[in-house]
């Protein structure tokens, strides 16, 4: 007697496909549980010394505890950020992690000719982890105590008087600029290869003034290194009391802070920035990157790559008539 196989046809094909299927899904479940395999490198775009390097290393010490492996800051500085964004751009390592910031993804593309990457394209907005007050600080030896008094003395001495920042199109280019058009003021821009690097020279007397993140000033200003005549805040700073915003100084509406994320290359897995999104926005959220931020006069934030993403478009209409009016261009332009 023939032997039959007691399953139907159709029934023998689905548990084959499933089988298969299995097999076939197996290297990529596996792959999400164990990445990261080896330490995650998040790139900082800009030189030691300023906010962005504070606001890194507060993220990375948290989500090494919880992702699985180290996640180690390493410094990339020129270009306007745009070195270190390339190089991330196009890395293939899954482990290779960028700060984003409100240069290098809201503004450099209106102010270069050609990016060598593309901010909306190239890569995945993980989470939005802080935002930075911006001050304005001046020279202690600078005859102005406030905002007003600065302006008088300014508009006294068009253009001989130069202020710093990080580079052309960074956050402190940028803070300045606005300030400048609102009050009609003209100061001379010095850039320099980082926030570092320009403390000294501020600090040495070589540069007037500059507005820089909280956290990167906050020492030096309490160390009697440097005046703060301003804050761009919407409200007085509670480590600052008695700093008044620049609004409250006459400039009303005027704000001004900067602001730092995590972005993967498009390219990562998408089960890895699944698993890294989950990490990072419970890293940006605890309450040990909370208070340390807090200490710094920055604001943790840690909410979804998606509303990071939508706020990064946000960004990128408001800054584009700002760059527009004020002619940033990068150096040697």
């Amino acid at each position: 007697m023939p032997w039959h196989d007691p399953l139907p046809l159709n029934r023998r094909q689905w548990l084959a496909h499933g089988t298969a299927s299995a097999l076939a899904l197996s290297p990529l479940l596996s792959h999400a549980d164990t990445w990261p395999t080896k330490p995650l490198r998040l790139v900082v775009p800009f030189a030691p010394g300023g906010s962005s390097e504070i606001v890194a290393r507060a993220l990375a010490g948290e989500l090494a505890k919880t992702i699985g492996q180290n996640v180690f800051v390493e410094n990339k500085p020129g270009g306007a950020g745009n070195i270190a964004m390339q190089e991330v751009a196009n890395s293939t390592d899954e482990h290779t992690l960028v700060l984003g910031h409100i240069g290098t993804l809201a503004v450099n593309q209106y102010i270069f000719a050609k990016l060598p990457y593309d901010p909306n394209k190239d890569f995945t907005p993980i989470t939005l982890i802080s935002k930075v007050p911006s001050l304005y600080v001046v020279h202690p030896d600078l005859p102005v105590k406030n905002l007003k008094e600065f302006v008088a003395y300014a508009k006294s001495k068009p253009g001989q008087l130069n202020y710093g920042s990080a580079g052309n199109g960074s956050a402190g280019h940028l803070a300045f600029e606005y300030l400048k058009m609102a009050t009609d003021t003209f100061m001379l821009h010095v850039p320099y290869r980082g926030t570092g690097p320009m403390l000294t020279d501020l600090m040495a007397g070589r540069l007037q003034a500059a507005a820089v993140g909280a956290p990167a000033l906050l020492p030096f200003i309490k160390a009697g290194k440097l005046r703060c005549i301003a804050t761009g805040t919407s409200t007085r700073l509670p480590q600052l009391p008695d700093v008044a915003t620049v609004a409250e100084q006459g400039y009303k509406g005027f704000e001004m802070t900067q602001w730092y994320g995590l972005m993967a290359p498009s390219k990562m897995h998408k089960a890895n920035i699944d698993k890294l999104e989950k990490e990072a926005v419970a890293a940006a959220r605890s309450k040990l990157v909370h208070d340390k931020l807090s200490q710094d006069t920055a604001l943790a934030v840690g909410n979804t790559g998606a509303e990071f993403e939508a706020f990064i478009k946000q960004e990128q209409a408001r800054w584009k008539p700002v760059i527009a009016r004020a002619q940033i261009k990068p150096e040697g332009l």
